[in-house]
């Protein structure tokens, strides 16, 4: 497709839009998320050698066009939804505008990495909601679809309000905590579970948290108990033990009673363990003595809805406004603009979707990020992203803050917007069914 832009000479600015077509089943809303990433891929985005090397050869290209990929650096600019920010159906969370196969070039891998992020982002605040003041941990890398989803997911949680992850190389890259217990493996290795708790707490004395469900909880509990006053005189505090399996909030209150009367009381227990959101719930409403969970496969598969029905589309060609007219799929042209109202309570109440120029009232919410490829100013950090997501999520109306399907946020569409959606559908109809064939 590039090739045949390149090949028709049709090389001038473009206007390209993401957005999120409809909401999943589950979801009353979604968190921007994923604009980090997708920043530094456009500054970094280059064809290797061998990459260039394979075009040529493969037949399928022009020499002209793989040099113009040899040569492919992103000049455009970049518009977007700050990260952390609630969105809705149709809003445009990212905007690109470069030469058209260029712009058109980017389409795979931005809609890739927004939409992972996106999805996990709107899951775990969902579980942020469901279970206030828990401390929540990220372990969905073994089951995510693949360690670059895994990834993802990590810095997409941990802006939503997780606590951290199990997933060692986020730390490095965004500086997000790192938790970890130990698995049921450690302790079969051992023939006694006492020794398998003393080795790893000496062996890790920081953060010692003891996984006690391998044979037996409540003895394992009691273990923890009499190990805990050697360990100390050593100078290494137990700080918590980790539930894997079976009744979670029935063993919770039985390990919490153990530890309270072994003197214990410092020591917090953690639950983990084919958990959602409706579990956390299910089980903040019990009174369940968890003072912070695990989450895997639920969270970076986003399991109960696992793809956003989302897209990147052109709207924009050469100054001509442009737009999809397809049933189910029809596109708002135009480079646009959301408004946010709040309400007197500060929750937000409503959204128009305008036109860029067509200012309307509320707070606009996409900000220019990028120009001729380079960031305007810093890139948005994760601690910025993380503090907006909590506003966010504190300023949702309580029905969007349910689990269940709520009535729908009210999004609007300007006045002029949907005047200029009918004329350009009118001047599509007029040019697209009179049969003529465009001269060469």
């Amino acid at each position: 497709m590039m090739q045949a832009y390149l090949d028709s000479g049709m090389t001038g600015t473009a206007v390209f839009e993401f957005f999120v077509r409809k909401l999943p089943a589950q979801r009353n809303f979604l968190l921007s998320a994923g604009l980090a990433q997708v920043m530094r891929f456009l500054q970094e985005a280059r064809f290797e050698p061998a990459e260039l090397e394979w075009l040529r050869t493969s037949g399928r290209f022009s020499e002209s066009f793989v040099d113009y990929l040899a040569d492919f650096r992103f000049a455009g600019d970049v518009h977007a939804i700050p990260e952390g920010t609630a969105v809705f159906p149709n809003e445009p969370v990212l905007r690109v505008t470069a030469p058209l196969p260029m712009a058109q070039l980017l389409e795979t891998r931005l809609i890739n990495l927004l939409h992972t992020s996106v999805l996990v982002a709107s899951k775990a605040a969902r579980m942020v909601l469901a279970a206030p003041d828990k401390r929540l941990v990220d372990f969905g890398l073994r089951r995510a679809h693949g360690s670059e989803a895994g990834l993802l997911a990590a810095h997409a949680a941990y802006m939503a309000g997780f606590a951290g992850t199990a997933t060692v190389p986020a730390a490095p890259l965004w500086d997000i905590p790192i938790m970890g217990t130990m698995a049921h493996s450690f302790v079969e290795a051992h023939e006694d579970e006492s020794r398998a708790f003393l080795d790893f707490a000496r062996s890790r004395p920081q953060e010692v948290v003891l996984l006690i469900d391998t044979y037996d909880v409540r003895r394992a509990a009691r273990t923890v108990v009499d190990i805990a006053p050697v360990l100390e005189r050593e100078g290494i505090t137990v700080k918590g033990v980790r539930i894997d399996s079976g009744d979670l909030p029935q063993l919770a209150r039985e390990v919490r009673e153990i530890l309270d009367k072994g003197g214990l009381p410092h020591v917090s227990v953690l639950a983990s363990g084919g958990l959602d959101e409706w579990k956390l719930r299910d089980f903040t409403d019990a009174g369940a003595p968890i003072d912070g969970y695990g989450i895997g496969t639920a969270l970076t598969t986003s399991e109960d809805a696992p793809a956003l029905d989302c897209a990147y589309k052109l709207q924009e060609y050469d100054g001509r406004m442009t737009r999809k007219l397809s049933s189910g799929k029809a596109t708002w042209p135009g480079r646009k603009q959301v408004w946010r109202t709040y309400g007197s309570d500060g929750s937000i109440a409503g959204d128009v979707i305008s036109l860029e120029d067509d200012d309307q009232p509320g707070t606009p919410l996409v900000e220019k990020v990028m120009e001729d490829g380079r960031p305007l100013g810093e890139v948005p950090t994760l601690a910025a992203a993380r503090e907006r997501a909590a506003a966010q999520l504190a300023a949702l109306p309580p029905r969007l803050r349910a689990l269940e399907p709520a009535e729908a946020y009210p999004v609007a569409v300007s006045d002029l917007l949907q005047r200029t959606a009918d004329e350009v559908a009118r001047e599509i109809d007029r040019r697209g069914h009179r049969g003529e064939v465009p001269a060469k």
